[in-house]
């Protein structure tokens, strides 16, 4: 069992930056891929961001490459979300989930049969423009 609890989330203006923390439970976090969703009022949960065990494969959805970056300290059992230059479209909940099950094909493409094993209960993030 795997417990995972975001944080950083707030209230930010256009441009601005914040940094997303998730805290996993247990001695299993270097065991799965991570990796961050969101969901906007009235909208279906989309698939952000996602990094392998190690840290070494990185995925981002098109609309935050280059403004987001998704890292990884295994030591800490942390998983983080940077985001810069948000937009008022960034506005969602951000949830944190992991994967035991998933495939990373490269060339930046989304993983693929990711199918997510633990989330968290997501921190709300609000641009305001």
């Amino acid at each position: 069992q795997v417990q995972l609890v975001e944080s950083g989330g707030g209230l930010v203006q256009v441009g601005g930056s914040l940094r997303l923390s998730c805290i996993a439970s247990g001695r299993t976090f270097g065991t799965y891929a991570m990796g961050w969703f969101r969901q906007a009022p009235g909208k279906e949960r989309e698939f952000v961001a996602a990094i392998g065990r190690f840290g070494g494969i990185t995925w981002h959805t098109d609309s935050v490459k280059g403004r987001f970056s998704i890292s990884r300290d295994n030591a800490k059992n942390t998983l983080s979300l940077q985001m810069n230059s948000l937009k008022p479209e960034d506005t969602a909940v951000y949830y944190c989930a992991a994967s035991a099950t998933y495939r990373f094909p490269g060339g930046g493409r989304q993983p693929e049969n990711w199918i997510t094993a633990y989330w968290g209960k997501g921190t709300l993030v609000t641009v305001s423009s």
